[in-house]
């Protein structure tokens, strides 16, 4: 509890000091220059996705989830206003499962997008989404109605998103889709990481290896910190080599993670791509799946669903192997 309190109070003080920061500006420029220059930075980043759009076409792209569920995205191009409409008409309705996302989950996965198309050197701001109309049909998996569950909406869905619009932009191929999310617990620990994997490829270029990608980028906790604070000891952590999508450009390979507990814990996995490969583009090659293991004590292995909870006694461990990401054109 002491470690959550810690936390809110960073964040409580990163914003006090982002407003004491605000104030002094007012204080040296005035209130009118500051709001100038706010302006001034909307108004350049909706003009550089502005030529953004000038460069695009007309297209649409749909990818599935393991669950069955689609996201698809329609993009029109209004090249005398400059501006594009993304309308995500199609994509499933809301789930019994808690993959349904917020519509501003949604809307920022489309502002992440745009702002990665843009070469230019501009701060992510609100002017990025002017020139973009965004529909999202009500009842949707992007916009469901109260009581929808929405846990992984924010963590796993938003890659989905994030992947379907890169597919329509024919920009990348698509990445490992998932955060890979890992919980662990009991009365006294509680603990969350993502784990990462490898980059999609693109035209002209390769993916990296062992990184977080798109909607995630949060590190993961040292290992010596790990281990002196939680009842756990990390075993193995290691590149996949050669396990990124093949083509002309190759995806970056993705990762093994396993974690051997001291203790009996509760242990929750939220993933994807267990099941659907990520595509690849132009004839490169879909990553490979994912997949979850728990190694008993009497030397079986069970193999968890992408979604899961089970209960680990002490001397199990659990196994990560992340998906990953697509390749970009016909290997020679």
């Amino acid at each position: 509890p002491l470690q959550n309190v810690n936390d809110l109070k960073a964040q409580i003080a990163a914003n006090e000091k982002g407003a004491r920061e605000v104030r002094h500006m007012v204080e040296m420029f005035s209130l009118a220059t500051v709001q100038a220059y706010m302006g001034h930075v909307q108004d350049n980043a909706a003009e550089s996705v502005r030529r953004v759009i000038d460069r695009l076409k007309d297209s649409e792209f749909a990818t599935e989830m393991d669950q069955g569920a689609v996201i698809k995205v329609k993009i029109t191009v209004d090249r005398q206003a400059r501006e594009a409409t993304v309308d995500f008409t199609g994509t499933s309705p809301q789930q019994a499962t808690n993959f349904n996302a917020p519509e501003p989950v949604a809307r920022a996965a489309v502002l992440y997008v745009f702002r990665v198309m843009v070469e230019d050197e501009i701060p992510m701001n609100a002017g990025c989404l002017r020139p973009i109309r965004i529909i999202i049909p009500e009842g949707s998996m992007l916009s469901p109605r109260y009581p929808a569950a929405v846990v992984a909406g924010n963590v796993e869905t938003s890659q989905a998103v994030t992947d379907t619009l890169f597919g329509a932009l024919h920009a990348l191929a698509s990445a490992q889709g998932t955060m890979n999310n890992l919980t662990f617990g009991d009365a006294r620990y509680q603990y969350y990481e993502t784990i990462c994997s490898g980059a999609p490829a693109g035209p002209g270029f390769d993916g990296a290896s062992g990184v977080h990608t798109h909607m995630t980028n949060s590190r993961l906790t040292d290992p010596e910190v790990l281990e002196s604070r939680f009842p756990v000891v990390l075993e193995d952590f290691h590149i996949r080599r050669g396990s990124g999508g093949k083509g002309q450009w190759k995806a970056g390979d993705g990762t093994l993670r396993r974690l051997r507990f001291r203790e009996k814990m509760d242990l929750a996995v939220l993933s994807g791509h267990r099941r659907v490969p990520n595509f690849g583009v132009d004839g490169g090659e879909p990553g490979e799946l994912g997949h979850n293991t728990v190694r008993r004590n009497n030397g079986s292995r069970e193999e968890l669903a992408g979604c899961a909870q089970t209960v680990l006694e002490a001397g199990e461990a659990i196994e990560i192997l992340t998906p990953t990401g697509g390749g970009w054109g016909r290997a020679d």
